[in-house]
């Protein structure tokens, strides 16, 4: 991680999702059960109805891509387990994927993979959702799957001791997160007596002492029709849709629920808790309980969040004049009840106090004198943009609609924008004065230790007798038996428009009209890595963090006042972005290219920054996740690879304001620039819009080199890095690759990658996580570039399963090479990156966010295309010869970081 500069900030001060650390299981969100609707209700987009035995059936038309999102939603969660066994929710969601009768755990583990789209599950407090993404010709398939789980699964024991050892791993890879384990505490503080006050995870104790007959029972009891509500949303036929669900559900039995948890939430007292944490730099959090979402002040208590991090709010000034390194405010609401957290972060070893006392001042100044009434107009029309905007993505439009109907128990999410719009600066002020007391306020303070320097290891002895179960056919039931026979090329969607300007500048255009917004997403080719000069590491950092303080022509506050008064989002730098209305786009444009070509170079700005920077660096110096990071690059690159700079106390203290301008004067340069725009636009247009604001932008000298050169393949090795935060070892296995992204040869290791980790049918889950429960994931990727490859495997374990967990891992790339991938395991794979290619298009998001990276990658807009044309011809003898020619299975370098030495 960079030293903090704002972009940073501006992600943590609307952290609200994810305030304690990463969202696993879908832990810090929440749903409640609603009424259901007993009358069929249909607009043009839209058909509810309510089956007899009480399922609730919502479908929503979209015509964005070829893609269909299911999403059946349980009413049921960790609130209606016990503070004994707090992860039975969890572990049922876990069993669910173990199959039942009519669907085995492999049957289920192949059509899923298959459909080659995004399918999972999360656990929350009142919520259990299962979801599918996949081509619309697939929609039949999910269907049976989720009517096949409803109805009944297997839970033997056996499968439960092996599950069991893969939940495991995840509740230890969380508590490994020393914020996770802060936030355990917190929500024991707030919601003390209900059961808000424990996590969804659940706890190592718990799972060793449930046995699968316990989680049966709960499944029995809450997983029936009429405690469900299944959305479709994406390009389906809604009549024929519902005729489907109505077959495959309808003879499903309702039953009596048992009876729900009382929330008798008592007063929260004060109180202050200190933690170690295995973070650069330190965080002091202050957090009070809110209300729910089925709260009547709910849309006044979103408002509320969204005014306090505001990047023009008080909070984010604190990362802005040098207070701290970044502050701003997050939150989290449940049905029945939430939590408003405000952040400050400041340099290991620096004291906290002036940062505490400074929010303090901050947030007593909100109660006695209120907020400043535009922010809270700004707050409003960001909030009620939201709502309109799940239309931009198939899955972003289910996951709307079931929370609405699930989380804030409402009819539909556009009723949510009459409550916003009703919000006044009277009701927030008066909120604020009631929630944001003192005496109410549960105070975090996390300070940064270190653990020590990465060892190095003598590496690993004499293999283990570890055996891999070969995957043979697996006969799917009648319904599936033909759904992935055929492997068609998938026909694109999209039709972009690419320009180049006179001065060099590459502008897409792909019109959408899913949308009233459009979406401007750019990139300039530069690499500080090779561009920075000599003794000046950190200066394209700094850089960065000026575009966080405006433009010349427009400050910091003025700046993101025009772009709020827009309803807009905007951000500047070496990675820039637009989302605004489409009637206020050429407005919008304007503003991003005044700030991405006239940052402000300011004094003060500057010494700020770059006092910040000397601050963090020490920490993040010393930091396991940087000494990790750098000792696995050592290991695998020259001395002098220039992917090995990196910022040191002597380069910052050296970097002057002069060179801040003569790095933004090479690197800013509209021939190195490419920007996407998708939305409901007329291309040429566009093209005139950003040839007026961006056409006189000019490049100065020759193109710059920005790919890394290549190097030799890497020795064999293997180091631990201590974190003494960590309770889990996070394994990296790494090796370079004599292979580039322009290599034919790819297209054959991308496809046999696909047979080894790319699904929960393939071979390493199915080794380190089904057969043994070793681990809750692992991956492996290959990492090409212009002139260079590499290849990565990653996964957690415990301690003293590393060396068991690497080398069923070596045991399988081994066999990738001593005999050709079956016939069934290459068609599944085929299958599953021809049916994933839709999802490109399933957003408007993803369709920038491809077409950008196409662009930078030097490769032809249809390469996707291609792509799929040049998998359907490769044979098994193929894969085996291009694992054969370029992965070493001797030859990884093994990083651990964790607790012990491997």
């Amino acid at each position: 991680m960079n030293p903090p500069g704002p972009s940073w900030r501006a992600r943590l001060a609307r952290s609200g999702r994810c305030l304690a650390g990463r969202c696993v299981a879908g832990l810090w969100l929440a749903a409640a059960s609603i009424t259901g609707v007993q009358a069929q209700d249909q607009s043009d987009d839209v058909l509810r109805t309510t089956l007899d035995n009480g399922l609730e059936v919502v479908i929503v038309h979209s015509d964005l891509a070829p893609v269909v999102t299911t999403q059946v939603n349980y009413h049921v969660g960790a609130s209606e387990a016990s503070s004994d066994f707090p992860g039975t929710a969890h572990a049922v969601e876990h069993m669910m994927f173990r199959g039942g009768p009519g669907l085995s755990k492999d049957q289920l583990s192949v059509i899923s993979a298959n459909m080659g789209g995004n399918m999972n599950a999360f656990t929350e407090n009142d919520r259990t959702q299962y979801h599918f993404t996949v081509p619309a010709e697939d929609l039949d398939v999910a269907l049976h799957i989720e009517a096949s789980r409803m109805k009944a699964i297997d839970m033997s024991e056996a499968d439960w001791a092996q599950e069991r050892g893969a939940i495991e791993q995840e509740v230890s890879g969380n508590l490994s997160n020393p914020a996770f384990r802060f936030y355990t505490q917190l929500v024991e503080e707030l919601y003390r007596g209900t059961p808000y006050a424990w996590t969804p995870l659940g706890t190592r104790d718990s799972f060793d002492n449930t046995t699968a007959a316990r989680l049966k029972a709960f499944h029995d009891q809450w997983y029936v029709p009429n405690n469900a509500t299944l959305v479709i949303a994406g390009d389906v036929d809604p009549q024929q849709a519902l005729a489907r669900v109505k077959t495959l559900f309808g003879d499903i039995p309702e039953k009596t629920l048992p009876g729900r948890p009382d929330f008798d939430f008592e007063p929260v007292r004060a109180r202050t808790i200190e933690l170690p944490t295995n973070s650069p730099y330190g965080s002091i959090y202050m957090g009070w309980r809110t209300p729910g979402l089925q709260d009547d002040d709910f849309a006044t208590t979103q408002v509320l969040l969204d005014v306090l991090g505001s990047e023009r709010g008080e909070l984010a000034a604190m990362g802005y004049d040098g207070t701290a390194l970044a502050g701003g405010m997050g939150g989290q609401l449940q049905p029945h009840a939430g939590l408003a957290m405000a952040v400050g972060v400041f340099p290991q070893g620096a004291d906290p106090a002036p940062v505490r006392a400074r929010m303090r001042h901050i947030i007593a100044d909100v109660v006695k004198n209120g907020v400043d009434p535009s922010l809270v107009a700004a707050a409003k029309r960001r909030i009620i943009a939201e709502v309109d905007a799940s239309r931009e993505s198939v899955s972003g439009l289910a996951s709307a609609w079931s929370d609405a109907l699930i989380k804030r128990g409402l009819d539909s999410p556009q009723q949510m924008k009459a409550q916003y719009e009703a919000v006044t600066v009277e009701d927030v002020n008066a909120l604020a004065q009631r929630l944001l007391k003192p005496e109410h306020a549960i105070t975090a303070v996390l300070t940064p230790e270190t653990s020590g320097e990465p060892t190095s290891s003598e590496g690993y002895g004499k293999p283990e007798d570890l055996t891999t179960t070969p995957s043979g056919p697996v006969t799917l039931p009648s319904w599936a038996a033909h759904a992935f026979d055929n492997l068609d090329i998938p026909v694109s969607t999209l039709d972009p428009k690419d320009y180049r300007l006179d001065n060099g500048l590459r502008l897409i255009v792909q019109p959408e009209t899913a949308s009233d917004r459009v979406m401007v997403s750019g990139a300039i080719q530069t690499n500080a890595d090779l561009q920075t000069p000599p003794g000046k590491e950190g200066v394209a950092d700094i850089l960065e963090g000026l575009y966080g303080y405006g433009s010349q022509s427009l400050d910091r506050r003025a700046l993101r006042a025009a772009v709020d008064a827009l309803g807009a989002e905007e951000s500047a730098g070496t990675r820039f972005g637009l989302v605004v209305p489409k009637a206020h786009f050429d407005e919008g444009l304007a503003l991003l290219a005044d700030h991405q070509l006239n940052p402000v170079f300011s004094k003060d700005a500057f010494d700020t920054l770059k006092q910040q920077s000397a601050q963090a660096l020490p920490g993040r110096l010393k930091s396991p996740g940087f000494q990790n990071a750098q000792a696995m690059l050592a290991a695998l690159l020259p001395k002098d690879d220039p992917m090995q700079r990196h910022a040191t106390p002597e380069s910052i203290k050296g970097i002057t304001l002069d060179d801040v301008k003569q790095y933004f004067a090479r690197i800013s340069r509209p021939d190195m620039t490419t920007m996407v725009v998708v939305g409901d636009v007329d291309p040429d247009k566009v093209r005139d819009q950003v040839a007026r604001y961006f056409g006189d932008w000019q490049a100065q000298g020759p193109k710059p080199e920005v790919d890394y050169p290549a190097v030799p393949l890497n020795a064999a090795g293997a180091y631990h890095t201590p974190d003494s935060a960590a309770s889990q070892s996070q394994v990296s296995m790494s090796q370079m690759m004599d292979i580039d992204r322009d290599s034919e040869d790819r297209f054959a290791l991308f496809l046999g990658n696909q047979v080894l980790s790319g699904d929960f049918a393939s071979r390493l889950h199915q080794a380190l996580r089904e057969q043994r429960g070793l681990v809750y994931g692992v991956s492996s990727n290959l990492s090409l570039e212009a002139h260079r490859g590499r290849f990565n495997v990653s996964f957690g374990s415990d301690p003293d399963n590393v060396q068991k967990a690497r080398e069923l891992v070596i045991r399988n790339l081994e066999r990738m090479q001593d005999e050709p991938v079956s016939d069934s395991d290459l068609h599944r794979a085929k299958s599953i990156l021809l049916r994933a290619m839709p999802m490109q298009s399933a957003s408007y998001g993803a369709i920038s966010g491809s077409l950008l990276n196409l662009a930078l990658a030097d490769k032809p807009l249809d390469a996707t295309t291609k792509a799929a044309q040049k998998f359907v011809k490769l044979t098994p003898d193929e894969v085996q010869k291009a694992f054969r020619a370029y992965i070493r299975p001797d030859g990884f370098v093994t990083g651990v970081r964790g607790p012990d030495t491997p």
